[in-house]
């Protein structure tokens, strides 16, 4: 482990970029995101988020979760290397109270000590969203509001995100590798090779409290106007944005743009 830290060290560096700690210059580039999955490719999941966090970047890093219904996994392994790493919490003022109560389990059960959570802008919502039903016709637009640019906002000072994306969750995320570069800044998926059977075996193993609409047919849960239950067989983020041709909420989009919104 030490040597591939090293290594993957080293190489990055080398392009002048990485390992950069002065957050208001962010430089990482698909070339440092390449020599960190060929240096660390051999570290199984808890290794590698150890390097990542204490060697690689150490400070720089926060996770964003949506303490959804496979989050406390990924969760569960942060809090095993750091309970202080700060993990990012999109409170969009939609989410299921079943998710805030979640939200307030896990933090409790696995000791987390720097839950940022971030909150639309009023200003934004004042314009755009007043009423509160943009999601019913504009759902790309309320993501924007609500999770886009607040995401933005406070990752401005990190210079890289943890996500918990997992390659089976849908055909969109079936090629990602454990770290990218976007805009300047890492995202790293630490269980982006962990199948279903995987997260199952983890809860299992590590009694990790599970959310509770998880048992009512949701496998994937996002804000509660926008989320439905899946059918068995069904792809399990089929229920998000059902009848919209969306699949994501736009925070793990490659271009990272946020556009301007029309008035209504």
């Amino acid at each position: 482990m030490a040597e591939a830290a090293a290594a993957s060290s080293s190489g990055a560096s080398s392009s002048g970029n990485a390992r950069r700690h002065d957050r208001l210059d962010i430089g990482y580039t698909d070339a440092d995101a390449a020599v960190l999955n060929a240096g660390l490719a051999a570290l199984d999941t808890l290794a590698f988020l150890e390097v990542m966090l204490t060697e690689i970047a150490p400070g720089e890093l926060a996770v964003v979760s949506s303490f959804g219904a496979e989050s406390a996994v990924l969760l569960d392994l942060v809090s095993r290397v750091d309970p202080a790493t700060p993990v990012v919490f999109l409170d969009t003022g939609k989410h299921f109270p079943e998710t805030l109560a979640y939200r307030d389990t896990l933090v409790e059960r696995l000791g987390l000590t720097n839950v940022i959570s971030v909150m639309p802008g009023p200003d934004d919502i004042a314009a755009k969203d007043s009423n509160g039903l943009r999601w019913s016709f504009d759902p790309d637009g309320c993501c924007e509001l609500r999770k886009v640019r607040p995401l933005a906002r406070v990752l401005t000072d990190f210079g890289g995100s943890i996500t918990g994306r997992k390659s089976f969750q849908a055909a969109t995320r079936a090629e990602l590798p454990r770290v990218e570069a976007e805009d300047g800044r890492l995202k790293v998926n630490p269980i982006i090779d962990w199948q279903k059977a995987d997260i199952e075996a983890w809860f299992a193993a590590n009694d990790l409290p599970r959310h509770p609409l998880e048992a009512e047919g949701y496998p994937s849960i996002g804000c509660s106007p926008c989320t439905s239950k899946v059918k068995p067989g069904e792809d399990p983020r089929s229920g998000r944005w059902r009848g919209w041709d969306k699949t994501e909420c736009g925070i793990h989009t490659d271009d990272g743009e946020v556009s301007e919104l029309p008035s209504f």
